[in-house]
């Protein structure tokens, strides 16, 4: 089980933001949007649940249907959920 106070190493964060790189530059929107994606994902999940918003990761992928011309963008999220009973006093 990981360690939810253990601090990021260097190397991780530096891979958590060359990921984001080029999920936003495989979409066309800029790392730091990409970041207020993700802080405003997790605050608004924070209300209902504690997450481990360290530890989250987002993605956007870009997959087309054959019916469909464009491809349409598709946002996945993975958070991690520390714990299910809703955090009160927000």
């Amino acid at each position: 089980m990981r360690n939810f106070f253990h601090r990021k190493s260097s190397r991780q964060i530096a891979k958590d933001r060359l990921k984001i790189l080029l999920i936003s530059d495989r979409v066309n929107c800029s790392p730091e949007m990409m970041e207020l994606i993700k802080t405003d994902i997790a605050k608004v999940i924070s209300k209902y649940m504690k997450i481990d918003a360290e530890n989250m990761e987002i993605q956007i992928n870009t997959k087309g249907n054959k019916a469909e011309r464009a491809a349409k963008p598709s946002l996945y999220a993975s958070i991690p959920i520390v714990d299910m009973q809703k955090i009160h006093g927000d």
